[in-house]
């Protein structure tokens, strides 16, 4: 895309830097003043860099996360703690589907721990991933989805996209078993719409139409689109990392049992990476998407927006911001109008434990715990989310983010100390800040969240090109 920006004008700073837009320092026609300087009228910056130019430096530190990945006694040391990950399912999880997973799961990471230690250095972390993203997620994924079995998220989402085909309501109006709760947006009924064009007369559609190979690729589309807007040069294929990500415990178990949460971890660092390239239009409708999957996701606007201003200027982050708004109000809104009780009781009360039925997401987190304890507990747990999220308000407007590894950490921190500190959680949850942390820096090459300068030419090369000022 052609940049509108004024050729001799540094880019826009942002509201929270303190530097305005400073013209460029205009030189005359005439011949050079002093030896070695650039003839003038010609000026020795760079051109503004264009939208979707990359300029971050591959980290050279020993730190580099491509660096610490290709180490055998780090592949080996992951391998065996998702080989012990794995194993405990059978022997601690009440649910049928988890132990399948850990059962198939366990010798697959082991089998991939081996392959690390015996095979070449040049291919054995791609023969290891395969061999994990086979046993740990295509075999038992494919095995349950033949069967029907999943969890209860699956049939939700698929049961809503029947009920808004049939009825135009995503959302039961009288709720009498756990199950009969809807505790998403109308967005995530786009997920159940294959089983209902599909149907489940045969093994292919059977496969073909469950919601959790959508969830899956709507998670790595994202993921791959994320990749491709930060990574420093354009030498490196993202298919090894997503392979070892999607193969890791963190969102393996997650997919082949349910996966509801996977599009909205991918479609999250999607939005950071778009801000952070100042893609305002394509921010906005990802934004609105995330907001209209889970109210959970509401936290990324405004970290994306203030991402915004603070590297473009209030005009992108207003057009992000009203884009994302209107998009989402424009799906939420109608279901509200038609159905604000059941959509208020299933989608807000239902998942903070405030209704009659209470969610079966029981995971001893301490906000669970504290739950325990009876109105008290519950009202001390609603309490720390609250006070967390405004000590995350604070953290933002005080500490604006300067790049997606940052806005993504700020967000993280705040879904973190809210899944944590809920009523009623899953561990499961915390996959969604765990990818945010990781997969950035992945992209980035970088540990840091600081947005690293080009680097500085030296004095004897020759200046770049540059459009003459008349």
């Amino acid at each position: 895309m052609v940049s509108t920006r004024t050729p001799g004008f540094s880019r826009p700073r942002g509201r929270f830097t303190g530097r305005a837009r400073t013209p460029a320092p205009t030189l005359h026609a005439d011949g050079p003043s002093r030896p070695g300087r650039p003839p003038r009228g010609f000026s020795s910056r760079p051109f503004p860099r264009q939208r979707g130019e990359s300029t971050f430096p591959p980290t050279p530190d020993r730190l580099n996360p491509a660096r610490l990945a290709s180490l055998r006694s780090v592949q080996l040391l992951g391998c065996l703690v998702a080989a012990g990950w794995a194993a405990a399912f059978p022997l601690v999880s009440d649910l049928e589907n988890q132990r399948l997973w850990g059962l198939i799961a366990a010798p697959s990471y082991l089998l991939a721990g081996l392959l690390c230690l015996v095979l070449p250095r040049r291919v054995a972390a791609r023969a290891a991933a395969a061999v994990g993203l086979v046993g740990a997620v295509l075999a038992p994924l494919a095995l349950l989805a033949l069967t029907g079995r999943h969890q209860s998220e699956v049939m939700v989402v698929e049961r809503s996209a029947h009920l808004l085909l049939t009825t135009g309501d995503a959302y039961l109006p009288h709720t009498a078993v756990v199950t009969d709760y809807n505790p998403y947006l109308p967005a995530m009924s786009l997920f159940g719409m294959p089983r209902q064009l599909l149907g489940d007369s045969n093994a292919f559609t059977q496969v073909a139409g469950d919601a959790r190979i959508w969830f899956a690729l709507a998670f790595v589309v994202c993921l791959l689109a994320a990749w491709r807007l930060l990574r420093p040069t354009r030498d490196r294929a993202p298919l090894l990392p997503l392979a070892v990500l999607t193969a890791s415990p963190l969102i393996a178990l997650a997919l082949v049992v349910g996966g509801v949460d996977l599009p909205l971890i991918g479609v999250c660092c999607l939005a950071m990476a778009l801000a952070e390239r100042d893609r305002t239009v394509a921010a906005g409708l990802v934004l609105a998407l995330a907001c209209t999957l889970k109210w959970t996701a509401w936290p990324a606007l405004p970290v994306a927006v203030l991402l915004l201003w603070r590297l473009y200027g209030r005009r992108p982050a207003a057009r992000t911001a009203l884009i994302a708004v209107g998009a989402s109000l424009a799906v939420i809104l109608p279901a509200w109008l038609r159905q604000s009780d059941a959509l208020r009781d299933q989608v807000v009360r239902f998942p903070l434990g405030l209704t009659a039925i209470r969610t079966p997401a029981g995971s001893p987190l301490p906000g669970k715990v504290l739950a325990g304890f009876g109105p008290t507990g519950h009202s001390i747990s609603l309490a720390l989310v609250t006070i967390g999220a405004v000590g995350v308000a604070i953290w933002l407007l005080a500490r604006p983010p300067v790049s997606a590894i940052a806005a993504a950490d700020l967000l993280a921190a705040g879904l973190t100390i809210a899944f944590i500190f809920a009523p009623a959680g899953r561990f499961g949850y915390l996959g969604l800040p765990a990818v945010l942390l990781i997969w950035p820096r992945l992209a980035a090459r970088r540990w840091s969240s600081r947005r690293p300068a080009p680097p500085r030419r030296s004095a004897a090369e020759p200046p770049l090109p540059a459009l003459p000022r008349g």
